[in-house]
C-alpha cells in the first residue's frame, strides 16, 4: 500500500468531513485546498509535501493571530473558534522538533562563529524549515546569546 501524498489526505480528510456533515471541518479543509490549488498555480505543478506544509504553516500562523486579534478586542468566542481552526490544521503538520534539539543546532550555530541573531539565524532556519516556527527559534537564539558562555 502506497502512503498518500498530503495534499491527497487533505482531499480524504474533506470528504470524510463531508459525509458526517461536519460543517466547520469541511469548510476549514475545503479552504486550505483552495490556498493549495492558489498556490499550485503559482508554482505551475502540482505542490510537493513541502510546498503543501507551508501553506498549511501560513494557514495555521493567519488563525494565531486573528485569534490574537480576537482576544484584544474582548471576542473570545471568535479567538476560540480560530485556535480551534489552527489545532484542526496542525494535525497534517509534521511534528515539531524538541525545544533541546533546536537549542543543540543555535548552541552549535554560535560555536560555528555565529555572532548575532541575523547570522544564528541564517544557520539555524534552514535546518528546521518547515518543522519549527521561527518565533521559537528566534526565542531560543535570544536566549542563548544573551547568556553568559
Amino acid at each position: 500500500m502506497t502512503v498518500a501524498s498530503l495534499p491527497e489526505r487533505l482531499q480524504a480528510a474533506m470528504t470524510e468531513a463531508r459525509k458526517r456533515r461536519d460543517q466547520p471541518r469541511t469548510l476549514l479543509l475545503s479552504t486550505t485546498l483552495a490556498e493549495l490549488k492558489n498556490r499550485e498555480f503559482e508554482l505551475n505543478h502540482p505542490p510537493s509535501d513541502d510546498e503543501t506544509i507551508e501553506v498549511i504553516r501560513r494557514a495555521v500562523k493567519r488563525r494565531r493571530e486573528a485569534a490574537e486579534a480576537f482576544t484584544k478586542a474582548a471576542r473570545q468566542e471568535l479567538a476560540d473558534k480560530e485556535l480551534a481552526e489552527a489545532k484542526m490544521l496542525e494535525e497534517y503538520l509534521p511534528a515539531a522538533p524538541a525545544e533541546s534539539e533546536i537549542r543543540a543546532a543555535v548552541r552549535a550555530a554560535i560555536a560555528g562563529g555565529a555572532k548575532d541573531i541575523g547570522q544564528v539565524m541564517g544557520k539555524v532556519m534552514p535546518q528546521f524549515k518547515g518543522r519549527a516556527d521561527g518565533k521559537v527559534i528566534n526565542q531560543i537564539v535570544r536566549e542563548e546569546l544573551a547568556s553568559p558562555v
